[in-house]
């Protein structure tokens, strides 16, 4: 049967049921919602007509207001835009239902990048037992966040939860009901989540959507690709899991909550064991296994419910009963249910005890001070003038000091939680496993003594041989230049190097994405962190350390995100490729992997961005030194254009007074703040990359994405040299993906709604420079890639952002409407705080439809 193309599948499946139920809204039995949903189309047109004719958002919406309301006043116009809001609130989470309501309609979940085009491909090419060395091999870890960039609170994400399935199945009684439930429940948190209830929102993905795609994924891949011939014990995926153990920058994570945290990971795998436990006993009702069965039960339950912290099974006892029913079910019971005894063994080899590995993150610049203060409580344990050495003697004083500290001997608070996050790893590892929580991420490190802080950290705290792996985090363009050498220096300490010995010889090394980008924009970022992989995997080959690359990676394209298959798949020989490991945060985690279609689709092709390395196109992908030089100056070119733009002296004031910058920190949204230090004065780089390319996000702007890559390209098409980026766009999908990732934060980008901008005598010319690389950036995007519009290749994709930034448009034009009048009353000399704070509270209910409806905008 002809299958439609994608964009006839979204319109059909997704655009056309979004304007069906979308009229349901209206007839819902609420005070003013009839006239908030006649009012608001009427709205939506006069914004789309107002910015083609080169409007003000002020200007749009007076014109509205006097065109649809008779003399109103100014509280009634705050009324209707607070009613807007709220409709188009729950418009955004009915178009998030609907598409994922219809994901597996619109996306073939069987084409390419799934399982099963890998496995026949194997088949096609005899590569079967190739394929098979691999999956024994490789391993994807996503790591879910808790960066604040997911706005709905929890009754909210049930909701949705609830009305993809009734759409599904067209149950329009169960939609219905659902929307009238959505208009009644409020959107907005009264206080801000902890770490904990942030941590619990997450778990939720672990129970109801990663426990079975994984499972079902595993099962899938015994099956149909090991033929049930060989032992599956590679788990494949992992999962990590940072709140509650990412400490960097947020106060609130203490080591009570680390430990709370790793309680409920691990009660919560052993809950959703005992209810698949509880399905089997139904069926397994055979003798010699029934009890068997009813035994595991009784103690999951007891380990569940009444554990206070004993467990009543072990992780190996669990796998030893299950093994043993497997063999009575084959040998006795004609193999009745195998499926599900391997399904659950399955889930036991990815999940263990600990459902997912909690990281404990802390910055560098922490672990100084800590270092600090243990010197000057310890001075025997140090030499005397140990803060005036060079780094080689400092190390050489790191490699070898040990003593057993307590956190009751010292006052500095900062002392404290560090020496007892050391004691709760333990404590999680005797709990959970080692898997529990065995990686200590030191942020913003800048050398190899951060490294050896670390590592003496464990051993101050008397454990000596820590099964802990220590991760450093290269953020910043300085800090990438230099990591190879970093890690030559520690490979070659006798200390660390007995360390890794420890560790299978395997080091993980973080690369942030996110401050990457903030430090030197949207190429040098990229291409920086391509040579700093290219150049840890030469040295890491050098001493035979497997280096594993793990990823900051954010939502939008200026984070590292985007089509994020596609980059994986473009790396070539020359980077170490045995594992994908990557952030996954916010709306990026609802969005990819929600639902367990999305989840399955996302997983899969991940999977399979690992095998065209590793498999199907061993030797592909690497970039000849022609195209390097290329790349190197692209990348110079564009990030003097970037620095250039970040000294400008209107860089900060602009982002302060004319974004939403700071009213993040005025939101209920996360436990973390928005800065790293508390200080009064905007500092740049003590601000969270979230905050930064949110407020660019928020004005439509998306310079993060796109800053410089205009500039850069155009170097070529003026001296002559156009021919060398199109071979490399050509040639490269590394190239080739990066500009189609920034493709996609121009087609987010919509400069009609800040036009008004380039009038402002003070903000005016700044705006015409982040205009006019916007122009250019397009045009010469355009050219490279021979389209006629932005995104061409991906229609469907092109039409969800399309439908989404139509839906948001007057919430868009209701924030900065807001924000100019909060600017002009701030301007008057007699200030009226009670309105400033209401505009102000309409920005931020705006700010958060804005980030759902973007759904990879921070």
């Amino acid at each position: 049967m002809y299958s439609l193309p994608k964009l006839e599948r979204f319109e059909q499946n997704v655009a056309s049921k979004f304007n069906i139920y979308n009229s349901i809204f209206i007839t819902l039995p609420f005070n003013e919602i009839n006239n908030t949903g006649v009012l608001l189309p009427l709205f939506s047109d006069i914004c789309e007509q107002g910015y083609k004719n080169n409007q003000s958002p002020e200007e749009i919406f007076n014109a509205f207001a006097s065109k649809y309301l008779e003399n109103p006043t100014e509280e009634e116009k705050i009324d209707l835009m607070f009613r807007f809001i709220q409709y188009v609130e729950r418009q955004v989470v009915l178009f998030d239902a609907i598409e994922d309501a219809s994901f597996n309609v619109v996306n073939n979940m069987e084409g390419r990048g799934s399982l099963r085009n890998i496995k026949e491909r194997a088949e096609q090419r005899f590569k079967r037992e190739e394929l098979i060395a691999f999956l024994n091999d490789f391993k994807v870890r996503p790591v879910l966040t808790a960066h604040p960039t997911q706005f709905y609170p929890g009754p909210v994400l049930g909701i949705i939860t609830d009305l993809t399935q009734a759409i599904k199945i067209n149950d329009l009684h169960s939609i219905k009901e659902l929307l009238a439930q959505l208009g009644k429940t409020p959107f907005i948190k009264k206080e801000k989540p902890t770490p904990f209830d942030e941590a619990v929102s997450l778990i939720w993905y672990l129970e109801n959507v990663f426990y079975h795609t994984i499972g079902e994924m595993m099962q899938y891949i015994q099956k149909n690709i090991f033929k049930n011939k060989a032992e599956l014990n590679n788990p494949i995926f992992n999962l990590g899991f940072w709140p509650g153990g990412d400490r960097d920058g947020n106060p609130y994570v203490t080591t009570e909550i680390t430990l709370k945290v790793a309680n409920r990971l691990r009660t919560s795998i052993l809950k959703s064991y005992y209810l698949d436990i509880r399905k089997l006993k139904r069926k397994l009702t055979f003798s010699g296994v029934e009890e068997l069965i009813s035994s595991i039960e009784n103690k999951l339950y007891r380990s569940v419910f009444y554990s206070e912290g004993t467990l009543f099974i072990s992780k190996e006892e669990l796998a030893s009963d299950l093994k043993l029913i497997k063999t009575l079910l084959i040998e006795k019971h004609q193999s009745l249910y195998l499926n599900e005894i391997d399904n659950l063994l399955n889930k036991l080899t990815v999940f263990g005890f600990h459902f997912a590995t909690l990281d404990i993150r802390q910055n560098s610049k922490i672990h100084e001070k800590v270092f600090q203060d243990i010197i000057d409580k310890n001075p025997k344990l140090f030499t005397e003038n140990y803060n005036i050495l060079n780094e080689e003697e400092k190390i050489k004083i790191l490699s070898n000091v040990s003593a057993d500290l307590k956190e009751e001997d010292f006052d500095n608070h900062e002392t404290k939680i560090t020496l007892s996050s050391i004691n709760a790893i333990k404590t999680i590892q005797e709990n959970n496993g080692e898997l529990g929580c065995n990686r200590y991420i030191i942020s913003n490190n800048e050398m190899a003594t951060h490294v050896m802080e670390a590592l003496a950290l464990f051993r101050l705290s008397n454990w000596e041989d820590p099964t802990v792996d220590i991760v450093p985090l290269f953020e910043s363009v300085e800090a990438l230049q230099k990591a190879n050498e970093i890690m030559e220096q520690l490979y070659t300490n006798p200390t660390y190097k007995k360390h890794l010995e420890s560790r299978n010889n395997e080091q993980t090394i973080m690369l942030g994405f996110s401050d990457g980008t903030k430090d030197g924009g949207y190429l040098m970022a990229n291409w920086g962190i391509y040579n700093a992989k290219t150049a840890i995997s030469n040295i890491s080959r050098k001493y035979n350390i497997k280096v594993v690359f793990f990823d900051g990676r954010g939502g939008p394209p200026a984070r590292g995100g985007g089509k994020t298959h596609q980059f994986y798949a473009s790396l070539g020989p020359e980077i170490e490729n045995k594992q994908i490991q990557l952030t996954v945060q916010g709306q990026t985690i609802s969005s990819n992997f929600g639902t367990i279609d999305s989840c399955h689709y996302n997983l899969e092709n991940l999977l399979s961005a690992g095998a065209n390395n590793q498999v199907f196109h061993k030797e592909e992908n690497h970039l000849t030194n022609d195209e390097k030089a290329v790349m190197q100056k692209l990348s110079e070119i564009s990030y003097q254009k970037y620095i250039d733009f970040k000294k400008h002296p209107k860089f900060v004031p602009y982002l302060e007074n004319m974004s939403t910058l700071n009213y993040y920190a005025k939101t209920n949204i996360g436990s973390r703040p928005s800065k790293r230090k508390q200080s009064a004065q905007l500092n740049l780089d003590d601000l969270r990359a979230i905050p930064f390319v949110g407020s660019w996000s928020q004005l439509k702007q998306n310079v993060p994405g796109f800053f410089g890559v205009g500039t850069a390209l155009k170097y070529f098409e003026e001296n002559g040299k156009w021919d060398d980026v199109q071979n490399l766009y050509n040639n490269s999908l590394f190239f080739k993906t990066l500009l189609e990732n920034s493709m996609m934060a121009l087609s987010k980008s919509f400069f009609p709604l800040t036009a008004y901008m380039k009038n402002d005598p003070e903000f005016g010319p700044f705006w015409t420079i982040i205009h006019t690389e916007y122009l250019e950036t397009k045009r010469l995007l355009l050219k490279i890639s021979g389209f006629t519009e932005l995104m061409e290749n991906y229609p469907d994709g092109k039409a969800s952002v399309a439908m989404r930034e139509k839906i948001v448009l007057p919430l868009l034009t209701i924030q900065q409407y807001a924000l100019l009048k909060i600017k002009e009353l701030k301007e008057n000399p007699i200030e009226n705080e009670k309105q400033i704070t209401v505009y102000e509270k309409i920005v931020m209910r705006s700010l958060f439809g804005n980030i759902n409806a973007s759904r990879n905008s921070a």
